[in-house]
C-alpha cells in the first residue's frame, strides 16, 4: 500500500506508549494496532484530528506517501549506476 503510517516514530519522539495514546485519543488499543501498523483501510477525520492533538503533529507526521514502485525504482537506478 502507497500510504505509510509513522505512528511508531511519533511515539518514540514522544516517548508516549501505545496504550496511552489509545485512550487519549478514545479508541481501542486494538484499533490502533490496526491503524499504526498499516492494515487500516480507512482513518476518520475525527481520529485524525485526536492524534495530531495528543501527539502536537501535523497530518503528514503521520501518514506519507509512498508509490508502490518506488523501491523498485530505486533498485534500477543503482544498478543502472553500477554499470
Amino acid at each position: 500500500m502507497p500510504i505509510i503510517v509513522d505512528i511508531d516514530v511519533m511515539l518514540a519522539r514522544r516517548k508516549m506508549a501505545v496504550g496511552t495514546l489509545a485512550d487519549l485519543i478514545g479508541i481501542t488499543p486494538a484499533n490502533l494496532a490496526v491503524l499504526k501498523n498499516g492494515r487500516a483501510k480507512a482513518v476518520r477525520f475525527s481520529t485524525l484530528d485526536a492524534l495530531c492533538r495528543v501527539l502536537d503533529c501535523q497530518p503528514g507526521d503521520i501518514l506519507r506517501f509512498e508509490p508502490d514502485g518506488a523501491q523498485r525504482d530505486d533498485t534500477a537506478r543503482t544498478k543502472e549506476t553500477e554499470t
